[in-house]
């Protein structure tokens, strides 16, 4: 509870600067995938979106059935580490705010 309308511009201004400091580090979130062949590199953003992307000559090796998995599978790694990253943040910042 605060006393003052003092405290509470603080305590919302506070409350504001942690959430912004949660969006810039939501927004600087890179996950990197590679798949196990080493073909297929996939780079994304803290909300899963495809930022980066690099493939070797091993795709060459590839029929397009196995290269589609291959790169689907190594997105989906990529999101799920960065969804896992994105998680910790927002838990350490709900932590944080009781």
């Amino acid at each position: 509870m605060v006393e003052t309308m003092d405290e509470l511009i603080a305590k919302v201004r506070g409350q504001l600067y942690r959430l912004q400091d949660l969006a810039d580090a939501t927004n600087d979130i890179r996950a990197q995938e590679t798949s196990p062949d080493g073909a297929v590199t996939v780079t994304v953003d803290g909300a899963g979106a495809l930022v980066g992307l690099e493939l070797t000559g091993a795709i060459t090796k590839l029929a397009p059935a196995e290269f589609e998995r291959v790169l689907t599978q190594t997105a989906q790694a990529a999101a799920h580490r960065a969804f896992g990253e994105r998680a910790e943040l927002v838990t350490a910042y709900n932590r944080a705010g009781t």
